[in-house]
């Protein structure tokens, strides 16, 4: 509150300062063409303070991380205040918020609440073959229930069944490639890209024909290394039993089963929101909000309400549930949701904009070249926001729907599974990333750093990606 007292006089101040006719004229939109590479600083700063302050600062990064997400946001407002006037740098934030952050972190935080209250009674012991088993059904339930809500759903028991184990990270590293990302890709359900792709006309079930097999033979590569590695560790510790202190009298079953009918009536929410067109809306200071939007965000809060009232406190309790997690993921994505902003502008500006050469590589002789297309718009949403960058290589393969799903289908299927797949490859390529280790560092489990995860993600998944390249996009 002291730093909010000090900063909000001096940003007012700044933004009340008289700006150029040129730049108040419009107001509402920036102009990624006209933006240097030199305005991604910020954004670039936010993923290093990210990945270095942990390790360098880990007290100070604990206490105050929230205002280095917030002091990033204004390195890139004020400077846009400054250069392009307070009604463009407003309207910025106004759209970020309202149409981005807002959406974003409302979904977070039902699937979050709701999962939070499905406890697996019993015991499951972490074998390699239940382990597996947990990734494999947590793979399969993300295409269809998300996959923020089924690595919401299936985190807490995974780290249950291995609370005995001396070896759990790797665990955790391969849930989040599979859960978290991977097994989002065969259903606009699954992950928000494709869900994009739906509301810009590409037909539901397109993506899980033309991703199956790309889908089933990623995911079981990753499965059987999971195994082989798993067993390897598991023999290692001496193929531990669980402790008789910690096994459960309890039998198998749920406790808060009734969210399971929660998260069903979220998942029909969002898709609800996205079929239906009341073709009425609200501007706040040039953000379009429309009604179908604000309807499902609204229910969404009336469903994690009813959830937090329903479930027990002894089931969460149980289940080892507290907000921090979704707090840690609030307070660093609306820095880098407002960081990101010129970024994005200036790959939507396309051949226009600063990024202009990444944008070319995507065709030869007027043809798409899909393997560009696979690695550059995954390698993208590996830092910047999934679904946007999505949208930067959908318009770029021309936009049109009917065209993307027949003659060009490759190309399609190359920047959907590029913008799924790799949302594995660091900490905030998707958003339950982030959630999945803030969880299980939580619980005990030492988690690598932001370029350790790198490390293992890379070395995983990259030479997997390189396979996919030369069997389905050269």
């Amino acid at each position: 509150m002291k730093t909010l007292r000090l900063v909000l006089p001096v940003l007012f101040t700044l933004f009340l300062l008289p700006f150029s006719a040129q730049a108040a004229g419009d107001g509402h939109a920036l102009d990624g063409a006209s933006l240097s590479i030199v305005w991604v600083i910020p954004f670039v700063c936010m993923l290093l303070s990210i990945a270095i302050c942990p390790l360098v600062v880990p007290h100070f990064w604990h206490h105050h991380f929230g205002k280095v997400a917030a002091f990033w946001g204004l390195a890139f407002l004020i400077p846009c205040a400054l250069v392009y006037g307070f009604p463009l740098a407003f309207a910025q934030l106004v759209h970020v918020f309202l149409g981005e952050y807002v959406p974003f972190i409302i979904l977070l935080f039902a699937l979050f609440t709701v999962a939070g209250g499905v406890r697996l009674k019993g015991q499951l012991v972490g074998t390699p073959a239940v382990n597996t088993g947990i990734l494999l059904i947590g793979t399969v339930l993300a295409s269809w229930m998300g996959t923020t809500g089924a690595a919401m759903l299936l985190i807490r028991p995974l780290l249950r069944a291995n609370a005995h184990r001396k070896f759990r990270m790797h665990s955790v590293v391969f849930f989040i490639f599979l859960v978290a990302n991977i097994g989002g890709s065969l259903t606009p359900l699954g992950d928000p890209p494709l869900f994009l792709g739906f509301l810009k006309g590409v037909s539901f079930f397109w993506t899980t024909v033309h991703l199956f097999v790309k889908t089933c033979l990623l995911s079981a590569i990753l499965l059987i290394v999971f195994f082989i590695l798993d067993t390897v560790l598991y023999n290692k510790e001496g193929r531990p039993v669980q402790p008789a202190s910690a096994a459960s009298s309890e039998k198998l079953g749920l406790d808060g089963s009734f969210n399971l009918v929660l998260i069903l009536c979220i998942v029909a929410a969002v898709l609800f929101s996205g079929m239906w067109k009341p073709g009425v809306s609200f501007n706040i200071f040039g953000t379009e909000v429309e009604l179908q939007n604000l309807a499902r965000d609204i229910a969404l809060l009336v469903i994690a309400g009813i959830s937090w009232k329903v479930t027990s406190r002894e089931c969460r309790n149980l289940n080892g549930f507290t907000w921090g997690p979704i707090e840690e993921v609030a307070k660093l994505f609306i820095g880098i949701f407002i960081s990101m902003i010129p970024a994005i502008a200036i790959l939507r500006a396309g051949e226009n904009g600063a990024l202009a050469p990444v944008i070319q590589m995507v065709f030869h002789d007027g043809q798409p070249v899909n393997a560009m297309f696979f690695w550059l718009s995954g390698i993208l949403s590996s830092f910047l926001d999934n679904a946007p960058t999505y949208l930067v290589f959908f318009n770029t393969a021309t936009g049109d729907p009917v065209h993307l799903m027949g003659e060009w289908a490759g190309t399609l299927s190359a920047i959907s599974a590029g913008s799924v797949f790799m949302g594995a490859v660091t900490y905030i390529g998707n958003a339950p990333n982030f959630m999945v280790r803030s969880i299980a560092e939580e619980q005990g489990v030492p988690m690598p750093s932001f370029f350790g995860y790198m490390v293992w993600s890379v070395g995983i998944l990259y030479p997997c990606f390189a396979l996919l390249t030369v069997l389905f996009f050269l």
